[in-house]
């Protein structure tokens, strides 16, 4: 991923934000995750395999602290889910890293059953060489699941109970574990099968943050991503984040084909009336103009943002410049999403609200928000 010093700022800026949040906020580090945390701890003894789920897009930072000493490499897999969101290019830089660290990884899309029933035949056979160099023949093995908020593990749990289920020839009612787009929605620790011969059960955990993060662009990643509740910051600065990653990334080059600008248009006039056969399509599809993941509005989106990214001239390692930049793409993300004007202070907010859950869901291109360690061979 592009880095730059702007975009360092607004994430200090955003992370100072968050944490000044947080100390008036006990939803952070509330008392289920206090009761989590010593539940866990009990249990991370007795378990045979340790699978921590880690967020692709920032594979350290939503590193689970309980874990970060954890004694025992070949009881540990670091799974890191959400593939399908991060830059393609970077998985096997990544799984190298992980590999030099003596750390067994893997990578998932936690919504694909192909990769799931991967990374099952992956645990199992990762059990099966344990008990082999154990010398063990147990009947019944346990795999704890472990990770931050909002990382995928409820939906990833279920899919392999689902698969596991499958595979066994198993009858029965399915279980389930509870799955949310916002953080923090499981509060106990529940056993899924997902195995026989041996009995294969998996413990899925309520997400867990540390007590304290000192590092405040590590909050504003976990804010993006969606690990902390976007209510303590705010949509329209995580917004403003991304867009400075987005205006950072050679992304926006591959939405030429969307541009709506005949010629080179200028940085701050860039809004233009649409053309005859633009506003019959708009008539046309009228009632699909409130739901922004419509492909025809994901698509005037794209062309917004390359217009605008392409016609600047600015420097974007200048703070001041790379702020202007975002404030020109809100206003032109306000036609593309449709969002009517308004007097009150909500329209950005509402445009915010839009490209987040674009860029979480994949739709605005996908990106490896932490770079990779300087270190790496």
């Amino acid at each position: 991923m592009a880095t730059g010093s702007s975009v360092s700022k607004i994430a200090k800026e955003i992370g100072i934000a968050v944490k000044k949040a947080v100390s008036r906020n006990r939803w952070w580090y509330g008392p289920h995750m206090a009761a989590a945390s010593d539940a866990i701890a009990q249990r991370l003894p007795l378990v045979d395999l340790v699978v921590e789920i880690r967020d692709a897009r920032i594979p350290l930072s939503s590193e689970y602290e309980l874990l970060r000493n954890f004694p025992s490499p070949s009881r540990r897999i670091v799974v890191m889910n959400k593939m399908d969101l991060t830059n393609p290019t970077q998985i096997k830089e990544w799984m190298r890293y992980f590999e030099q660290q003596n750390c067994i990884s893997y990578g998932v899309n936690s919504h694909n059953k192909d990769s799931v029933k991967g990374l099952l035949n992956f645990i199992q056979a990762q059990v099966r060489r344990l008990c082999t160099a154990n010398h063990r023949s147990s009947q019944t093995m346990t795999v704890m699941l472990l990770g931050i908020p909002n990382v995928g593990k409820s939906a990833l749990a279920n899919s392999l109970h689902q698969i596991g289920r499958i595979s066994a020839a198993e009858k029965g009612k399915l279980k389930c574990a509870t799955v949310s787009p916002q953080p923090g929605e499981t509060k106990d620790i529940s056993s899924l099968k997902i195995g026989s011969h041996p009995n294969l059960y998996l413990l899925d955990t309520p997400g867990i943050l540390p007590r304290k993060i000192h590092d405040v662009e590590l909050c504003s990643k976990l804010a993006l991503t969606g690990a902390i509740s976007d209510d303590l910051i705010g949509q329209k600065e995580l917004a403003q984040y991304f867009l400075a990653i987005l205006n950072l990334s050679d992304q926006y080059k591959k939405w030429a084909k969307f541009s709506t600008n005949q010629g080179k248009v200028s940085f701050i006039e860039h809004k233009e009336e649409p053309s005859i056969s633009s506003q019959l399509e708009m008539r046309q599809k009228k009632q699909y103009l409130m739901d922004h993941s419509q492909d025809f509005i994901v698509h005037d989106v794209r062309g917004a943002l390359f217009d605008i990214i392409s016609s600047f001239d600015g420097n974007l390692e200048c703070e001041d410049d790379m702020i202007k930049l975002i404030e020109a793409q809100f206003v032109a993300l306000r036609e593309a999403f449709r969002v009517p004007e308004e007097l009150d202070q909500n329209v950005d907010n509402k445009v915010a609200i839009k490209l987040l859950n674009l860029y979480r869901t994949g739709r605005l291109g996908h990106y490896t928000v932490d770079p990779l360690p300087v270190n790496i061979c």
